[in-house]
């Protein structure tokens, strides 16, 4: 993201508008699953570095364990972030989960190394209705964040998706084994913050959840659950930088 568009606010925090700036509006939000260990992951990665430097959707990237196995134990890997592709894999009907796995607005995926399919999935999820058509922004207020959210349909959760700038790992083991592979957006955590029931909303929270140590980025996505809780649908989002520019 171009520096232009960072406002500095309060010791050490500053806000950003979603990475599409010209009309205040991602064009969708596309989550990558992906791993260290897993050799057919490398180039949906790459893709992933260049969906990043597009700069018009949100793009966020989940390393999963289930490779770990094999002998080499992905350093940004989480049980939390396998239980989230199983959740969208409940969801979407699937039985099983694949990586490299690309999810495009919480509603479809498809491989993590097709660039040219994701894009083209956004933009037909948003020609039919289904990209990211309720708006948010945020910013802070003294020692607050206030998240606006814009009127809908339905009902969703406010999730905070927080998520590193940069990573270089030297792999050691595995299927990957001598490569040195650079990581963009790997989540570190997730959280649901609130609930937005379709009508225009404010939500309030202390500025502390930007205070984190080594914290560098973090989207908020405004995302419907079956009933089960697992995420679907991703009806809106945009990102909150903290630290380090990104």
């Amino acid at each position: 993201m171009s520096p232009r568009f960072l406002i500095p606010l309060l010791a050490g925090v500053v806000l950003a508008g979603p990475l599409h700036a010209e009309d205040g509006t991602p064009k969708g939000v596309v989550e990558l699953f992906t791993a260290q260990g897993c050799s057919s992951c490398p180039p949906a990665d790459a893709a992933f570095r260049k969906l990043v430097n597009q700069g018009d959707v949100i793009a966020l990237a989940y390393h999963v364990d289930y490779w770990n196995y094999l002998g080499w134990a992905d350093t940004l890997s989480s049980k939390e972030n396998t239980e989230r592709q199983y959740g969208y894999a409940r969801t979407m009907g699937r039985s099983n989960v694949y990586t490299p796995q690309a999810i495009v607005n919480g509603r479809g995926h498809l491989a993590g190394s097709d660039l040219t399919g994701i894009n083209s999935r956004i933009d037909s999820y948003s020609s039919e209705g289904n990209g990211l058509t309720v708006p948010i922004s945020a910013s802070m207020r003294g020692d607050e964040l206030e998240i606006r959210i814009g009127a809908g349909q339905g009902k969703a959760n406010v999730v905070m998706v927080y998520f590193d700038k940069e990573k270089t790992i030297a792999v050691e083991k595995g299927e990957n084994s001598g490569k040195k592979l650079s990581y963009l957006h790997s989540v570190t955590n997730v959280e649901t913050v609130g609930m937005w029931d379709g009508k225009a909303t404010n939500l309030t929270l202390p500025a502390s959840v930007l205070q984190r140590p080594q914290l560098e980025g973090c989207a908020i996505l405004l995302q419907s659950a079956t009933a089960d809780g697992d995420p679907a649908a991703i009806l809106g989002a945009t990102v909150v930088m903290a630290g380090k520019n990104i």
